[in-house]
Order: C-alpha cells, then structure tokens, then sequence
C-alpha cells in the first residue's frame, strides 16, 4: 500500500484533486470538492472515506453511478459539535466575548445578560448532534422544543421535549439552533421570512452547514436589529471574511465544531479503519445510506 498525503497542507480546489487523485484507488475526505469531474479522472477510485459527517462536498450520485463506495464517520464528531454549540449560546446570552475584548482595552464594565435555563430553546434537527444538544440544554433546565422529519416519543419523554413544527419555533423560541444536513430541502431554511417571524432579541445558531442560512439576509437582520443576535461556525464560503466580521451581535468561528482532540482521533481513526476493510475485501461499517442521495 502506497500513502500519498496532501502536498499543500490546505483544502484542494477541485482541479488540484482532479490531478491528485489520478492513480488513486482510495480518497481519505476532507471538505474538498468530490465532483463527478474529479472522479472522472480518477478511473481506479473505489473508496471515499469522509472524515466527518457532512456530505455536500461528495457528488453521492456520480459516485454510485461510478460504483465508488462512500463512508463517513456520523457519531465521532457529534459529542464536540454539541458542545461548541451550547458553549456558543452561553457566550452570546452572557457576553462573554466581549467581556474578554473590554477588559483587554481596560475597560470594567460588566453585562447584564440572560441565563440559558430560563430560556426556551428550539432545535431543528434532532439527529447524533442535535440528541446531544437536547441532552445538555435538559441538564440546564430549559423548556425545550424540537423538529424534526420524525418525532421521537421516547426522547420526548426522558428530556421533556415538546415536539412542534419549525414555524412555531421561529415565532416562540429565545434561542434557535440548527442541526440539519445540508439538501435541496435545507438550504437557506432561514432566510427573510424566517427572521422576519423571530423575536427581536432571539438569538440563531448555526453549527451545521453555512448555506443553511442565507447569510446576506442574516447580515441585514443583524444590522437592523430585527433580531438579538447570531453565532456561525459555518458559513456559505469558506474561509469567511464577509460582512458579519463587521458586526458586534454576531460570534464567528472557523468550521471547528468536531474540532476536540478525542472526535478528530475518532474520526481519522475510523476513517483508516473503512481503508483497511476496503483493502481486505470487507464490506464498510459506516456506509452512506441511499436515503442520502
């Protein structure tokens, strides 16, 4: 077996794996761009190995036509994402960053916010990450409500969940975050109406993919104070440096949700285990399911 590894120790463009992947006979997947045209130059490919959960990157239907197998490792990243979630919320309802910024300028001026138990909190999306969140928003106290495209009685019942849909979310909920793939159906799931239908001081999460929310009307929500306030791990493009860098009711990070020390050993680890079954024959553990195309 033959390991070549990334050469620009950064995200390929999708010519730049084009060209790498030409003797390939197995991909382990960051966020680079696995079109159908990278695939095509790629004629041994049989395996892509996502390192992650998020699957947008993939063209999943080239790659079933191509009869390339697709793995990805869905539950190793749920326990930090989860965590950064709820550490976002925190930061916002407390002012915490900015706390920081104003005592390095010398400045003593504390702030007055809001404790998240108090709170009612909509979750839309309640999948590996979305569970977790739950989980930690019931130690809190929170009055909880959830959507989802299958309610979960059991769950409902152990966190004290109220099911509803994602209307009723937008117009009661103090704080609303997002944990749903990135399809045809959920992309910019929150655009004007959505933040038009929010409280005034509601405050958005978004930790799951960036297109998920229409960033340019979130910007003018922002500035217009049509809402309280937002944090992003994700953005539409990426790296980002656009107008929300400008804005202080806003809290950005670099896509480091699964960025915990234990989940990345988890992920990598399971990815290398889907190569050695591909190279002994065996059949992957972590398979996408068709339900994804």
């Amino acid at each position: 077996m033959r390991i070549v590894v990334n050469p620009l120790a950064r995200r390929l463009t999708e010519n730049e794996l084009a060209e790498f992947l030409r003797d390939a006979d197995v991909l382990v997947a960051g966020t680079e761009p696995i079109t159908d045209q990278v695939m095509s130059n790629a004629p041994q490919l049989g395996l892509i190995a996502r390192v992650g959960i998020g699957l947008d990157n993939v063209d999943l239907g080239a790659a079933r036509n191509r009869g390339i197998t697709v793995t990805f490792t869905p539950d190793a990243p749920a326990p930090a994402v989860s965590e950064l979630t709820c550490g976002m919320m925190l930061s916002l309802l407390r002012g915490i960053a900015k706390a920081d910024s104003a005592v390095r300028l010398g400045q003593w001026q504390r702030i007055l916010g809001r404790r998240l138990g108090c709170l009612t909190v909509g979750v839309i999306g309640v999948g590996r990450v979305g569970r977790r969140v739950v989980e930690h928003l019931h130690g809190f106290g929170c009055h909880i409500l959830a959507n989802d495209l299958v309610s979960d009685p059991v769950l409902a019942t152990r966190f004290d969940i109220t099911w509803t849909s994602k209307e009723q979310i937008y117009k009661e909920a103090d704080v609303i975050t997002l944990h749903v793939p990135l399809t045809q159906a959920t992309r910019h799931l929150i655009g004007p109406v959505e933040l038009a239908t929010m409280k005034t001081d509601a405050l958005l999460i978004n930790t799951s993919r960036g297109p998920v929310v229409d960033e340019s009307c979130l910007v003018a929500a922002l500035r217009e104070n049509q809402v309280g306030g937002a944090a992003l791990d994700v953005f539409e493009h990426e790296p980002y440096s656009g107008e929300l860098t400008t804005l202080d009711n806003c809290l950005l990070t670099c896509h480091m949700g699964s960025m915990s020390r234990d989940c990345r050993a988890q992920m990598e680890t399971e990815s290398v285990e889907e190569v050695l079954r591909y190279a002994r024959g065996e059949s992957p553990n972590q398979p996408v399911p068709m339900g994804y195309l």
